[in-house]
Formats: C-alpha cells, structure tokens, sequence
C-alpha cells in the first residue's frame, strides 16, 4: 500500500520580495542549537558550510536583525528570535500534524483504491493521543489497511452511532468525573449494541513551564493575574473534563487569562507553552514529557475504542485486536510517559467497563 506524508512547509517575505524558505533555515538553527557549531550544524543537515553561511546571512538581511550570537568558549548560541522561529515550526508542526495525518490516510486509501482495488478499510475515528500514534505506526497498512481521522472523541462517537466508521477512540477519566463523562458519550453509545476495547491507561494534569517558575501546584491557581493559560479547543474530551473539574472547585471560566483559547491537540498545547506564550494548560504527562516541560498529575484515564458487537467478527478488526494484545506494542505503550499497558486489547462490554 502506498504511504503518505505530509508536511507543513512555510516561507517568509517582507514587502513582496521573493519569499525566505524556513526548511533549510529551521533544520540548520535546530541542529546549531544542538552542536553549538555552524560547521557541525551544516554537516549534520547535509549542507555545504558556504551555503549555510549564505542561508543565515539572507534571513538576518530579511529580519534586519541578528540570529546567532557567538563567543569565545560558550559556542555558537541562537538569538531570543532565533529560537522564537524553531518553536514557530515546532508549534505549527504539532497543531496540524494530526490534520496532516488524516489527510495522508484519505489519500493512501483512494489511491490504493484506484491502484489495486482494494476492499474497504478499517476506518478509525479518533481523539488524537500517543498510544493511538504508536498503534497506527505499528500497523502493516499492506495487510491491515485502515482509514484514521483524528477529530474531537464527541465526534468520533457520533460517526460509530452514524456507521461513518468503525472505530471510535475517545477517553474516560476514573473517579469522580465518570459518571458525567459516561452519561455525555452514552447520548451515541448503547450498551446492547456497543462494546469497547482498552487501549491504555494514562494521566492528565497542568503542564507548565519548564521548572514551574511561577510555582503552580493546582486549578485555583489558574485564576492567579499573572499565569497565562492556553486551552483545548470546545468539544475535546480534555476540554469537557477540565470544566467539569473546575465547575466542582467553584473556579469561575471567566477568571482564567486563556479560557476561550483552543489548541487541537496536547501536543499543541505543550509547544504553545514552551514557546513562552503562555504559562499552562491542561494535558498528558507525555505532551510535557515531549517538550521537556514540568507537569503536576490531576488525574488518571482510560483511552477506549467503541466499536459495534457485530463488528468483532470482522477479519481486520481480528487483526487490529491481537495487535493491540502483542507485547511489542504493550512494550510501545509502557514506554510512553505516564501511560499504563494494562489490559491493552481487552474487550469489554460498555457496563462492564462503567459499572453500569
């Protein structure tokens, strides 16, 4: 089957000159960042060091300001607007990377339809997260052909009820907030022709700044004048369950410098705050783990696929489900900070898993 990439690609121009491409320049100050030396960035990106030089020379002509600061004995350093253009590309890539991603898998599956006439695929609907990124990166597309869409897990379980797909991924936090959080999927959920199956275990809480610098230790503190927050975007599973938890601390929407921001995945929301621009949000330990960052645990969840009782039957769902049950991919999981393995590929029934 044919695999699909696609990547953000942006350029800069100043009074409609002809436009700087970032590629090259972003690639080059990653890898200056890293070695502190122009020489071993140039090599390391496969770059001559005389088009390297020419490279930083015309983007410090177009900003009119310098990118490297460079001293006796400390290296070669990036420049405070240097480092603001590598967290540019790295928040740009980590917002619409799972957009990007279920463009790919449309297009492989229509091509492979026109191709080689394949049969329908698997198609998956989900809220984006890193064990459902391991999984698809675990997957044999020639054998196992499957269609993702990463979207909010209220509109993943919409599409099952509709039958636009096969599989819905969306998460349930244990404790106090699941009842809500069940009763809320249960609208397209129904227990006599739905069962689930158990991805992973994981922890959301605060990710802050790395070092926690304003010393954040709760919700209330969100309220505080000077922390800027950046939220998920209205209708994520995150965003239900972070006003859930602040409506029972009595913590005002309206207090919180942020609330109406909206990033479309964790990953977004960790380079949001890396990048200086705001001071936390609300997501997984792995998204601050990604980003190096500092993170306080609020609570643990549970990352499901629904999908319908008959559909158990299916050959490829067969073969996703003992996948998931392999110890190559409970090894991936565990592997992901703050997720938990256990019962990865275990088939419940919706009142099993919820005690209904």
């Amino acid at each position: 089957m044919l695999t699909i990439h696609i990547r953000p690609h942006w350029e800069i121009s100043v009074k409609g000159e002809a436009p700087l491409d970032t590629a090259d320049l972003l690639g080059l100050l990653l890898s200056i960042q890293d070695t502190g030396s122009i020489a071993q960035a140039a090599k390391s990106v496969k770059l001559s060091y005389r088009y390297a030089w020419g490279l930083l020379r015309a983007a410090e002509e177009l900003f009119g300001e310098q990118l490297l600061h460079t001293g006796r004995g400390r290296g070669t350093q990036l420049t405070p607007l240097a480092q603001k253009l590598v967290w540019a590309d790295r928040r740009i890539a980590a917002r619409l990377s799972p957009t990007l991603q279920s463009l790919a898998s449309e297009l492989e599956v229509e091509l492979g339809r026109i191709t080689a006439g394949r049969t329908r695929p698997l198609r998956l609907d989900a809220s984006h997260g890193f064990a459902v990124a391991a999984l698809m990166g675990c997957v044999d597309r020639d054998l196992l052909p499957i269609d993702s869409r990463y979207r909010t897990s209220t509109d993943a379980v919409m599409a099952l009820a509709r039958r636009d797909c096969d599989l819905a991924g969306f998460h349930v936090p244990t404790g106090r907030f699941q009842a809500p959080t069940v009763a809320w999927y249960l609208r397209w959920l129904d227990p006599e022709q739905h069962c689930l199956v158990r991805v992973a275990g994981r922890e959301q809480g605060l990710i802050t700044a790395r070092g926690n610098p304003l010393g954040l230790r709760g919700l209330h503190d969100l309220a505080r004048a000077d922390v800027r927050f950046v939220n998920r975007q209205a209708g994520s599973g995150t965003r239900m369950l972070f006003e859930m938890m602040l409506a029972a601390e009595g913590i005002g929407f309206e207090s919180i410098d942020g609330f109406n921001s909206a990033e479309f995945t964790h990953s977004a929301v960790a380079a949001y705050i890396a990048s200086g621009m705001a001071d936390a949000g609300m997501g997984m330990r792995a998204a601050s783990a990604q980003f190096k960052l500092d993170f306080i645990p609020l609570l643990r969840e549970t990352y499901y696929f629904a999908l319908r009782r008959d559909a158990l039957e299916g050959a490829a769902m067969g073969q996703l489900l003992e996948l998931m049950r392999q110890p190559a991919y409970h090894k991936l999981v565990a592997a992901l900070p703050g997720y938990d393995p256990t019962g990865t590929g275990e088939v419940l029934s919706i009142r099993e898993a919820f005690s209904l």
